[in-house]
């Protein structure tokens, strides 16, 4: 089977950056914002995200963590093989901040669910965004959109 490239290193640099300035945006300083990425890869991402915005845009303290959805997904019961779950590190209470989940692609809209279930664990936020790099918005399964897109 053959590889197709969608986005060289380049384009994803220029994409993190654009991500980066409409997440300024709209949370300004990011007080009262928590930037959590989806493991496994949706950590990366927010990772890049992440040092751009204290680098280049001199964001100082931003609420960053990371989240496991294994458990909370509606088919992790399908599997022949056992699940290998990933840590979750979300070292902060995120009632009442604003909450950006970080995901590499969103297709069907399962994992977002899982997330937003995970998330109650950790307190009650006061709003939640979704930034994805990739939309494959033609198989949606749940009414879920993106916020930010690359």
């Amino acid at each position: 089977m053959s590889q197709k490239v969608l986005l060289n290193s380049k384009e994803v640099n220029i994409i993190l950056h654009r991500l980066a300035c409409q997440l300024i945006e709209n949370h300004n300083d990011f007080t009262q914002t928590a930037i959590i990425g989806l493991q496994p890869r949706g950590t990366y991402l927010a990772e890049r995200l992440i040092t751009i915005l204290k680098t280049e845009y001199k964001i100082k303290n931003i609420n960053a963590g990371h989240l496991d959805i294994t458990f909370y997904r509606d088919d992790f019961r399908r599997s022949d093989k056992p699940l290998e779950a990933n840590t979750t590190d979300i070292n902060f209470i995120v009632e009442d901040k604003k909450v950006v989940f970080v995901d590499d692609v969103l297709y069907t809209g399962r994992s977002i669910r899982a997330a937003l279930t995970a998330i109650q664990s950790f307190g009650r936020p006061k709003e939640i965004e979704l930034l994805t790099l990739i939309d494959r918005r033609f198989s949606r399964h749940l009414p879920i959109q993106p916020d930010y897109r690359g």
